[in-house]
């Protein structure tokens, strides 16, 4: 075996001294020494002249903690197995979904367009699960290269942020819909939601520039495996991720989301809790949609995120790599989204619950919903 030591004059300049285990710890045990450098290959021992160096213990410790934490079971058969029931559950039941609102429910009102993002959005995402599946399956290996790394994770992250700001969106929607009737109409058009809906795919992609520009694979050649985003710059993380990236994106793409979403639904509750609404049915319709809304942000998202800021608060910590391996744990649960997302569209949507019933072979009797005015509500 060969005993790899990086061993360099400027610290620097050692490229494993910038990087860090799946942005773990940095690692780096100094000692200006006189020593003997021992290399073994095969039965060959070859003992190098004595030379005054640093010596680095990073990349030895390093592939240590690689092999100890992203070689178990949790990332290369717990994640990739998720993954992969969500591609096998989501796939079909989301483009069904896409089917009955072009073909059945049609695109005529504001609802409806965001629940067609937000169907399109987790069609996209589940397409590119494949790649996650045969990664981590393979021993965190990527295979086909340095741009499909970077648009693979990029694609990744925007779907997370496009589910979050439709989900939001709707939110609002049904908030005029139900509490303004009268007043948001000249705000609920069809164009004003598919400007919205271009608005997000906008935000969501512009987020992942970072991505995007940033190298995302990095060879391990004492592993033989390349990995995808799991390896990053120790410098790049703690003064752009933690300090400017993170905070942004946490506040804007998910706290702010959460706020509005809760604000929503509880005032729609409140609304159809009115004796002048009527219909237990709807209400408890509502409190379902709520649920499962909150449910996703809470369950699928929070997770997620709380770990990441707590993970990008520890990168020079020791914890760092442990909550790295339950971050990408995290991460494929919060997959299990795109599987909730048609819930979503059965409670938001009556149309859509009345063709569901019917490819069902079932009958369901529809109650509408009435205001105090008498004029009949559908969101969808």
């Amino acid at each position: 075996m060969v005993l790899n030591y990086v061993l360099v004059d400027d610290p620097g300049t050692s490229e494993d001294a910038k990087s860090h285990g799946f942005l773990g710890e940095d690692g780096i045990m100094e000692a200006s020494d006189m020593i003997n450098f021992v290399e073994i290959s095969g039965n060959e021992t070859t003992v190098k002249p004595p030379q005054t160096i640093k010596v680095y213990t990073l990349r030895l410790k390093f592939l240590n903690e690689f092999k100890q934490y992203m070689n178990s079971w949790w990332v290369t058969k717990l994640v990739p197995s998720i993954y992969t029931v969500v591609f096998l559950v989501s796939l079909p039941l989301n483009i069904m979904a896409i089917i009955v609102f072009l073909v059945k429910v049609k695109v005529k009102k504001p609802a409806v367009v965001y629940l067609l993002n937000l169907a399109a959005a987790d069609v996209l995402f589940v397409s590119i699960l494949p790649f996650h599946i045969v990664y981590r399956f393979s021993g965190n290996n990527w295979l086909i290269g340095e741009g499909m790394c970077r648009f693979i994770t990029a694609a990744y992250s925007c779907n997370m942020r496009v589910s979050i700001l439709l989900m939001t969106s709707m939110s609002v929607d049904r908030f005029l819909a139900l509490v303004y009737p009268v007043q948001s109409l000249p705000w609920r058009s069809m164009r004003r939601a598919w400007l919205v809906c271009c608005c997000i795919w906008a935000i969501a992609m512009a987020s992942t520039v970072p991505i995007l520009i940033a190298q995302q694979t990095k060879p391990l050649p004492s592993l033989n495996i390349t990995t995808c985003y799991d390896v990053q710059d120790v410098k790049v993380a703690e003064k752009f991720q933690i300090f400017v990236y993170f905070p942004i994106y946490m506040a804007l793409l998910y706290l702010l989301p959460l706020t509005i979403t809760t604000f929503c639904y509880i005032k729609i509750i409140h609304t159809l809790s009115a004796p002048s609404m009527g219909g237990a049915q709807k209400r408890s319709r509502a409190i379902f949609l709520t649920v499962v809304v909150l449910g996703v942000f809470v369950l699928c998202f929070g997770p997620a995120n709380v770990i990441w800021f707590i993970f990008f608060l520890q990168v020079s910590n020791d914890g760092g790599n442990v909550l790295y391996v339950i971050y990408i744990v995290s991460v494929s649960v919060s997959s299990i989204s795109c599987c909730l997302d048609p819930l979503i569209y059965y409670f938001a949507s009556s149309q859509w619950q009345r063709h569901v019933y019917t490819l069902l072979g079932c009958k369901r009797e529809h109650t509408p919903l009435v205001n105090p005015t008498n004029e009949t509500l559908e969101t969808t």
